[in-house]
């Protein structure tokens, strides 16, 4: 968010340079987020993720419960403090709408790409890794996805209540979501098949 508004108000009318800057300061964050916060909470900070190892029992489910509402609360707190950052209101309600088929397809493909490296990357137990990885293909899906890869439902919720360049306005909110858990269920029953064990007998 923070970002966001910094770049919108430094280049005000480079849609391209606002794009770039916030794909490489997001994936900067989310690399030392996740390296910060793996060895406390496996850093679960989105509720897809923290959904995909329910579904593995990686997760107990009141654990995966008090994850989700940390994640939603924490983003909204953490929107509203980039607000006040920037001697904003604290929250106002975005209104950039975000709809289409195109972005909705996007978002999906975003998501299940998202989730997929987490659980591929992040089964191999490397902190560091998992955190370069995940923080790779965010930035770069931030660029190659028209819906710039939200991939994320607390972020998404959070980002209604900004009126800046990262806002979504509430109607788009709910098609994000639903398209975001499609991409999501995609990559968690991908993952399932990759790592099933075979039957007995079979190399």
């Amino acid at each position: 968010m923070g970002s966001g508004i910094a770049l919108e108000r430094s280049f005000p009318r480079e849609d391209g340079l606002r794009l770039l800057g916030n794909a490489a300061v997001t994936a900067l964050a989310l690399a030392a987020v996740i390296v910060t916060f793996a060895p406390f909470s496996g850093a679960h900070i989105n509720p897809l993720v923290t959904m995909a190892a329910r579904f593995r029992g990686e997760v107990g489910p009141a654990l995966a419960l008090v994850f989700v509402l940390a994640q939603v609360v924490g983003a909204i707190a953490g929107t509203i403090v980039a607000n006040l950052m920037f001697e904003l209101p604290a929250v106002t309600a975005s209104t950039t709408e975000r709809s289409g088929g195109t972005l909705w397809l996007s978002e999906a493909v975003a998501t299940f790409g998202l989730v997929l490296v987490v659980r591929s990357v992040g089964a191999r137990g490397r902190p560091t890794e998992t955190a370069l990885a995940v923080a790779a293909y965010v930035g770069a899906a931030i660029v190659f996805s028209p819906s710039t890869c939200f991939a994320n439902p607390a972020v998404t919720i959070a980002r209604m209540l900004t009126d800046t360049f990262t806002g979504i306005a509430p109607s788009s909110v709910f098609p994000f979501l639903a398209a975001q858990l499609v991409g999501a269920f995609a990559a968690v029953a991908l993952d399932q098949a990759a790592t099933a064990r075979p039957p007995a007998g079979v190399p």
